[in-house]
């Protein structure tokens, strides 16, 4: 199911570039949980995004300077099987630092981090099981 679009004045349509026309879309995640009150506490304090109001069945989480995607808490009746297909990789500087922040937080810390092409990776997991990755690039990114 596809949430309507959450902000009035969503860009849509084709725009001209350089003489080729170019679609305009605005990114903006969609994460299916049991409860969506719940699970915006945790994802509003990990992103720093600001909650709106839940409206059954979404709540909508907003970057406050307006340059990130926004993340669509989507209430929804089964439960999370299996794993993710896609999932949200948050990119910090101090990786320790900010997978105590996580756990602190409710998030569990699925595998020690690794070594993975130069990027220090952690997989964890949010209060719900939903699984993301806390990397550091490699020094000089």
């Amino acid at each position: 199911m596809c949430p309507p679009p959450v902000r009035a004045g969503a860009c849509r349509g084709a725009v001209p570039v350089i003489g080729v026309e170019v679609t305009v879309v605005e990114l903006a995640w969609v994460l299916d949980c049991g409860d969506p009150p719940a699970l915006a506490r945790f994802w509003s304090r990990a992103l720093s995004y600001s909650a709106g109001p839940y409206r059954p069945p979404y709540l909508v989480l907003r970057d406050p300077l307006g340059s990130g995607p926004e993340l669509l808490l989507q209430q929804v009746p089964e439960p999370k099987m299996g794993k993710n297909r896609m999932h949200v990789d948050l990119r910090v500087g101090d990786l320790e630092r900010e997978i105590e922040r996580l756990l602190a937080l409710g998030g569990r810390l699925l595998r020690e981090p690794f070594e993975d092409e130069g990027w220090w990776t952690a997989w964890m997991a949010d209060p719900e099981g939903n699984e993301f990755c806390v990397l550091r690039p490699p020094s000089g990114r």
